[in-house]
């Protein structure tokens, strides 16, 4: 596969490298964050060769490529070092819920620390066999060499998290990773460790002991996001290059030390406290609901809300048991549901794709069967629910648990691998119930292919579509917007309106109605998807001058009127009201004729379609 050129097509369907606020990747999915979602055209990039899948959920967009994601992530980080940076003020829309928010600052503080976590965790790991197999000894400089290289990552976690912090907030990383320097600075480990009060201008300071923690360095970086525009806006320019960094230091490393840190921790401590609650008195009950719903988990983008509780307690406890045991019978689970698929279904393409993913799956990286398979399939996906809750309980049961931060999976064995000999035998005896679970539940619920393309195309026949308002004709290439004039969502015409009506061109079914009004698609008998766009970039009016007179999925006459708007008040705020006819489906046309009068009446034939 030519990564350049699938990094270049991406590029080019998400609106251009200056459209892109933040880039990121995990294992198989490449994460954005857009300055304007409008210029993106999702349709565009699921249809790219490479692209599985595309995922908008957790506050990101998400483009899922699969174990090559590296690749194409690197193709495009290589054309936006050129890219000039620009102001943008964050709307309250791109803001999103609460909840969407919190999953987005997770996500995006912890993408970058993950390969750290991992390597780390993997260390320990191989120490543990190290150990296991008598090569080294607990007493020995060797092990302790390789122990502090395994615990570096976790023990310096405020430092890293600073980073991923400061890219989400906006603010100075350098400044950011400072702060959290401060927090693990000897004097002040010495300082908690004496356990002496502590006052600060006479104000209380807590003694917290920060290594390892997580939540208190994220409230301290966002609180520093605030300090740092504060002393960019008030500090003289000519004294600002010392005054502005003074100011952030002096005010913020104090505020996270006396407010935000402890409550950080308070909050870091009662998470942990549920947990180890729940574990201690249903040990079975977080390993089922994550071996059932890590998938929805996956799909909603809120698995990111579990990584702050697994990696704080590998850090104080040496183990986590909230998400790696529940996570290694999903993972195993999906991967044997998707392996039933392979071996039952009898198109090629299917079989392939079923293959090669489940494989995946059962290594570790879930998302090419989750997107490319269960999700569309339904039933295996039912499958793979029960497989990962079997095994969960299991899993739970018999108080499985993970020593290193890594994606569960058949390769992931050794992070199972412990103090506790029989952790790994459990870990194995949870893979085995997972997969043969979901591999018959998903072999006997079965699934339903879908029909060949060809016949696909076949549902589709000859079609004429009239004039949808009155105006003047003119070709979509002198639209002024690329993804009308590339043709990106389909070959098309357009028409300058003289009147505010817009009339149905055909027979058919609505099936989209924006709630702003500017734009209708429908669906004619014969199969013909048709979407009319009135304006350009009217989304941005919210609705204002637009009256549909109809809603989804009512069917209509051609002829029939489907929306009025007032053409000269788009026109006075200064909106081109040229209006596209986009035949979405064009593709599966063997040939598409467009009438070229200057100007038209609707009713009048515009397409014709074969």
């Amino acid at each position: 596969m030519n990564y350049q050129q699938l990094g270049n097509d991406i590029i080019q369907s998400i609106g251009g490298i200056d459209n892109i606020k933040q880039l990121t990747h995990c294992a198989t999915r490449l994460r954005f964050e857009f300055y304007d979602m409008n210029k993106v055209n999702t349709k565009k990039v699921e249809s790219l060769n490479g692209v599985i899948s595309v995922v908008e959920k957790g506050g990101q967009y998400q483009v899922v490529i699969g174990n090559e994601v590296q690749s194409v992530f690197r193709a495009i980080q290589s054309q936006m070092k050129d890219v000039p940076s620009t102001s943008h003020e964050e709307s309250d829309e791109e803001k999103g819920s609460i909840v969407n928010r919190i999953i987005s600052v997770i996500s995006t503080t912890f993408t970058p620390v993950i390969p750290a976590l991992i390597g780390g965790g993997m260390i320990k790991a191989v120490l543990s066999i190290l150990v296991l197999f008598n090569l080294v000894n607990e007493a020995s400089s060797t092990y302790e060499i390789i122990n502090f290289i395994s615990d570096a990552p976790f023990y310096f976690m405020p430092v890293l998290l600073a980073y991923g912090a400061s890219q989400k907030f906006k603010t100075s990383p350098i400044m950011a990773m400072t702060m959290a320097c401060a927090l693990l600075h000897p004097t002040w480990s010495g300082l908690v460790a004496a356990g002496s009060p502590l006052t600060f201008f006479g104000a209380p300071v807590v003694l917290v002991d920060y290594a390892s923690s997580v939540i208190p360095i994220i409230l301290s970086v966002w609180i520093m996001s605030y300090v740092e525009k504060f002393a960019e806006k008030y500090s003289p320019s000519i004294i600002k290059f010392f005054l502005k960094p003074l100011l952030v230091m002096f005010i913020s490393v104090p505020i996270a030390l006396i407010i935000v840190g402890p409550l950080g921790n308070l909050l870091n401590d009662l998470v942990q406290s549920g947990a180890n609650y729940l574990n201690a008195h249903v040990s079975w009950l977080i390993p089922m609901l994550m071996g059932a719903f890590q998938p929805f988990l996956t799909l909603t983008g809120t698995a990111w809300a579990m990584t702050p509780i697994a990696t704080s307690q590998i850090s104080t406890l040496g183990y986590e048991i909230v998400n790696g045991p529940g996570m290694l019978a999903s993972n195993i689970a999906q991967g044997g549901a998707t392996l039933a698929v392979a071996l039952k279904a009898k198109d090629e393409n299917l079989k392939s794709l079923a293959s090669s993913s489940g494989f995946t799956a059962v290594m570790g990286i879930t998302e090419p069967c989750l997107y490319g398979v269960l999700l569309k399939l339904k039933r295996p996906f039912v499958a793979s629910m029960i497989g990962g809750a079997a095994g969960g309980i299991y899993a739970g049961i018999t108080g499985l648990v993970r020593y290193a931060f890594v994606s569960p999976g058949l390769t992931a064995i050794p992070a199972f691998i412990g103090k506790n000999p029989m952790n790994v035998v459990h870990a194995i005896v949870t893979i085995i119930i997972s997969f043969v679970v979901g591999f018959v539940a998903s072999w006997i619920l079965g699934f339903k292919e879908d029909a060949p393309q060809e016949e696909v195309v076949a549902t589709v026949s000859k079609d004429e579509i009239v004039a949808p308002c009155d105006g003047t004709v003119k070709p979509l290439s002198e639209v002024n917007d690329d993804v009308f004039s590339q043709e990106i969502m389909g070959k098309g015409i357009a028409i300058e309106p003289s009147t505010g009506n817009l009339y149905a061109p055909c027979d058919g079914t609505i099936t989209v109605c924006f709630p702003t009004g500017h734009a209708i698609g429908l669906k004619s008998k014969n199969g013909t998807e048709i979407l009319m766009h009135v304006g350009i970039d009217t989304v941005n009016l919210q609705g204002k001058y637009f009256s549909p007179q109809i809603q989804v999925n009512e069917e209509v006459k051609k002829g029939q009127l489907l929306l009025t708007f007032d053409l000269d008040k788009i026109k006075e705020e200064g909106y081109d009201t040229t209006t596209p006819i986009i035949i979405t489906n064009s593709k599966n046309f063997s040939s598409l004729q467009f009438e070229n009068d200057t100007t038209i009446q609707h009713g009048n034939k515009l397409i014709s379609l074969d």
